[in-house]
């Protein structure tokens, strides 16, 4: 039984080290006009695979997340893209996006839900599409001296049974992203 004991203390500070460890950077990007170069660090939950240059940038995106094997099919994969920031506010962000969204399903459901990032204002939306296809995209502004916008989105079937659990991993991604300004290696030796 102490040993039983023992094998939970071990596992619950194992875990607590893991869930308290450093956010890593996951993604960065060059200096773009206006815009200094830019790294977003996340704390990745476990079992899922972070990549920024295989398969992200194969389908042209920043970053992806995934659990298992890479399919190649857009279902159960966290997506972040960053820009420039073009549009005068993230609401203008989340309502373009909502705009497009329907004009290609005029017949979606659209939800919006709460999102508490620790460190940046973000809008969630979630897309119920006729095609039986959910979508959770969710926008964020890391502040105006950024000069960046950032959404992560993933995709699951409708009737997924997994679907409340990749709704929770996904939220916890969002809420642990953090903007920073990205200075290359070379940058720290001079």
């Amino acid at each position: 039984m102490q040993r039983v004991i023992l094998s939970l203390v071990l596992l619950a500070v194992a875990t607590l080290a893991q869930a308290s460890s450093p956010d890593s950077v996951l993604a960065h990007g060059a200096r773009d006009g206006a815009a200094p170069a830019w790294a977003i660090a996340v704390t990745t939950p476990a079992g899922w695979t972070r990549d920024c240059c295989t398969y992200a940038q194969a389908i042209g995106v920043d970053a992806v997340l995934y659990q298992g094997e890479w399919s190649g099919k857009p279902q159960r994969v966290m997506v972040l893209n960053v820009w420039p920031r073009k549009l005068a506010t993230l609401d203008a962000e989340v309502q373009a996006d909502r705009t497009h969204f329907l004009q290609a399903d005029p017949a979606a459901r659209v939800t919006g839900i709460a999102v508490h990032p620790r460190d940046m204002p973000c809008a969630a939306t979630v897309y119920e599409g006729t095609d039986h296809v959910d979508d959770v995209v969710v926008f964020c502004d890391p502040g105006q001296a950024s000069g960046i916008r950032l959404s992560w989105s993933m995709s699951f079937d409708h009737d997924d049974p997994s679907r409340r659990a990749l709704l929770d991993a996904f939220m916890q991604v969002v809420v642990a992203t953090h903007y920073q300004r990205y200075l290359p290696a070379s940058a720290h030796a001079g």
